[in-house]
């Protein structure tokens, strides 16, 4: 039995797992989707002070708290940087890294430096009445939709669990200076459906630990759990 850690990305909470997580519990794993802090059922601890410190702090925290080991840690988008920075600071506890259509940060990055086109999202929130929001992305025409997610009724049962980013988390740096975590095996999985004027940073064809890149592709948008579930399902399983 493996455990696998769901962690979700910007905007989103740990509800967006719903159609995965039952997929790998029937396989005999112990699956957890934990909302991140200012969202889902933790929605009313948003604030400006929210940021990416607090997030991995929430993953840590669970780790420990619960005692996992042997982890397989997935982080979908933003959560690349949640994930990378938890990793550095319990590498022992941690199986495998799998980077989600994410964010794959190197020591001392923020948001912006792994994804340039965040900083117009950061400008915005900073000149804004409240000075720290980022609402969600808007919904673009077929076959991008709302996060890649173009289905009516699951793009309507998408909107029910987002809500607004602080732009703390896309400022602060994730921190990457334990030489441990460069000995966790990784897997990259990229969805290919995507827009223009957001380029994926390529992946190095050597890992950190020494290894080949993985790199695995779904035929979907970036919401993968929401609209190819099984088959994203399929390829977790593979590392279990």
């Amino acid at each position: 039995m493996s455990t696998y850690l769901l962690v979700h990305g910007a905007w989103h909470s740990g509800q967006c797992w719903e159609r995965v997580a039952p997929l790998l519990a029937s396989a005999g794993h112990r699956v957890l989707t934990p909302s991140l802090t200012g969202y889902g059922d933790k929605a009313h601890l948003l604030s400006p002070e929210v940021g990416l410190d607090t997030h991995v702090d929430d993953i840590v925290g669970l780790i420990t708290g619960e005692d996992l080991t042997d982890v397989v840690l997935v982080g979908h988008s933003y959560a690349g940087l949640v994930i990378s920075a938890a990793a550095n600071q319990v590498p022992d506890r941690i199986a495998h890294l799998v980077y989600l259509d994410a964010m794959v940060p190197e020591d001392g990055e923020s948001a912006a430096d792994v994804q340039p086109a965040t900083r117009a999202l950061i400008d915005l929130a900073l000149t804004s009445a409240g000075g720290w929001r980022v609402p969600p992305l808007p919904e673009m025409p077929p076959p991008f939709g709302l996060f890649g997610v173009t289905d009516p009724a699951d793009a309507a049962w998408l909107r029910t669990m987002l809500s607004d980013q602080p732009v703390r988390c896309l400022q602060q740096p994730v921190r990457m200076d334990n030489p441990a975590v460069k000995t966790i095996p990784r897997t990259h999985i990229h969805c290919t459906v995507k827009p223009e004027g957001i380029p994926r940073r390529p992946v190095p064809a050597v890992q950190p630990d020494g290894t080949p890149a993985r790199v695995w592709e779904l035929p979907t948008g970036h919401d993968c759990m929401i609209t190819m579930p099984a088959e994203l399902a399929g390829l977790l399983l593979r590392l279990g």
